[in-house]
């Protein structure tokens, strides 16, 4: 399906293609340039009804909530309600302490680059395990209190010292959010709101907190449930309280509000020049364990260097049942959208929509 004002029908095929290679129960793009808005689809919503995927969708956008977590914090920092140079300890007084860790040592902007060295608490192996086959099924409504899961992260010791590597994180960005919390005596998901989805008028976006459900019109999220077997049952992973997730890959979106808020985002639109300034000032993602080749990451966002040489930002995320893509134009003039409604494919599953939309302007 697709809804278009302009040719795409190269994106159409490699849409078509990302999904019969991959197995994907369905997948939808979104673009917009100068040419207009476009629109396409390939597979299924939902697998028993056969539902095609539809405009408006609502899903879970894992680490790309990452770029709205850090545009917040620079509004603040925008206000002088707090500065990137802080430490935690000024912010979290006694938090992040002993084995290995100083929070007077690791700055605000530290968390939100990644450069910290604050274990990963989705990386702790008995966390972990409560999230693969049937242990999900038995932890999927748990609550988790963002101050639990940075202890959790905090008990393995941190394999470098701030500021020295890059180690991809989602501790650091519960950290950056409590300090959200702390600064404005709001909750986060309150922040979130009045700052970035109502005054963007982003309807379909919102931090479910510890609710299961999909409030809107959505596709089934298909998950193998981190299975390691060759060919792994294939479960429904739709219903589930993402509170595990939070600030670093809580969000509930769609592709148009990826779009709105990506484009006002690069364009300047939600940040002063100087934050604009940090967000896209970049740090090597090659640390201790590599990140996704050819990127460079900022503050909630990264650059990514296509293999046609092309350069985009924005962010990507997975949670179970669900892949999203949202890059563009370092202007925000040519945006990308995409989601996958299946978790087995990885990353690779956009490498052919990147490449049909993203051309040199010779090639074009």
């Amino acid at each position: 399906m697709t809804t278009s004002s302009s040719d795409r029908s190269a994106l159409q095929h490699a849409l078509d293609h990302a999904v019969t290679r991959s197995g994907a129960p369905g997948m939808v793009v979104e673009v917009h340039d100068d040419r207009g808005t476009w629109f396409g689809s390939a597979g299924v919503s939902d697998t028993g009804t056969g539902q095609q995927r539809r405009p408006s969708e609502q899903f879970r956008i894992g680490s790309t909530t990452k770029a709205f977590t850090a545009t917040v914090v620079l509004q603040l920092a925008a206000e002088g309600r707090l500065s990137l140079d802080d430490t935690v300890e000024h912010w979290l007084p006694g938090l992040v302490t002993g084995n290995g860790y100083d929070g007077r040592a690791i700055t605000v902007r530290q968390l939100l680059n990644h450069t910290s060295g604050i274990f990963n608490y989705g990386n702790d192996p008995k966390f972990f395990e409560q999230g693969i086959g049937e242990a999900w099924y038995q932890h999927r409504h748990d609550t988790h209190a963002p101050e639990r899961l940075v202890e959790i992260g905090l008990a393995t010791p941190p394999p470098f010292a701030p500021g020295e590597a890059f180690l991809y994180s989602n501790t650091n960005y519960f950290l950056a959010a409590l300090i959200v919390e702390k600064a404005t005596d709001r909750t986060f998901g309150e922040e979130l709101s009045r700052r970035i989805c109502h005054p963007l008028q982003l309807s379909g976006t919102y931090l479910p907190g510890t609710e299961a459900k999909i409030r809107g019109p959505h596709p089934r999220h298909y998950s193998t449930l981190f299975s390691s077997d060759a060919e792994p049952e294939i479960h429904d992973a739709t219903e589930m309280n993402q509170s595990f997730a939070w600030a670093a890959g809580g969000i509930v979106s769609t592709t148009g509000d990826l779009q709105r808020f990506f484009s006002a985002l690069l364009g300047g639109d939600l940040l002063p020049a100087d934050q604009q300034q940090e967000m896209f000032t970049t740090v090597e993602t090659t640390g201790p364990v590599p990140w996704i080749p050819g990127t460079r990451y900022g503050l909630g966002v990264f650059s990514q260097t296509l293999p046609s040489g092309v350069t985009v930002w924005g962010n990507a995320g997975a949670t179970y049942g669900s892949w999203t893509y949202a890059v563009g134009s370092r202007d925000g003039k040519h945006l990308l959208t995409s989601q996958v409604n299946g978790d087995w494919s990885g990353l690779a599953v956009f490498d052919g929509i990147l490449g049909a939309e993203f051309r040199p302007a010779e090639s074009r």
